[in-house]
């Protein structure tokens, strides 16, 4: 399966991807990245931050948006070339993250698309704005 080819998108092209977060997932992130902040494991530092809780990862936010970007729009076989993200609000355990992606710029000759990056929460709230650069998938060659 490949992915829409840079002369089959359009400004204006949208896709998401949503999920609630779980610690379970809190968990798997830290271990799989090495990222043991006790603001997202340790209940009890947690509880003195300002947050008065436990968070997410930013950067597993940052994994929803890639997997729209690699699984919707533009889709299989698009390769990032950059991704800037402001983390704008704390995501806590039980909230529905909905990640979404806009096509904002094309740019033909360089093969390359410019895409709004954002996450919302389950009240409305974007809690992760940014922009992505990629390279959307070639079109298949044929025999």
């Amino acid at each position: 399966m490949v992915g829409k080819t840079i002369d089959q998108l359009k400004i204006g092209d949208k896709a998401q991807f949503a999920k609630t977060i779980s610690e379970s997932d809190i968990y798997l992130y830290a271990g799989l990245t090495g990222d043991f902040n006790p603001a997202h494991i340790n209940t009890i530092y947690a509880e003195k931050t300002p947050f008065k809780t436990r968070i997410a990862h930013g950067m597993l936010l940052g994994g929803f948006i890639s997997a729209v970007l690699a699984n919707q729009l533009p889709g299989p076989g698009t390769i990032y070339i950059s991704q800037g993200l402001n983390f704008l609000a704390p995501v806590r355990i039980g909230d529905t993250i909905t990640a979404e992606v806009e096509i904002v710029e094309i740019s033909a000759e360089k093969k390359r698309a410019r895409i709004k990056t954002t996450c919302i929460n389950q009240d409305g709230k974007v809690v992760v704005d940014g922009e992505a650069i990629v390279s959307p998938p070639r079109p298949a060659s044929k025999p």
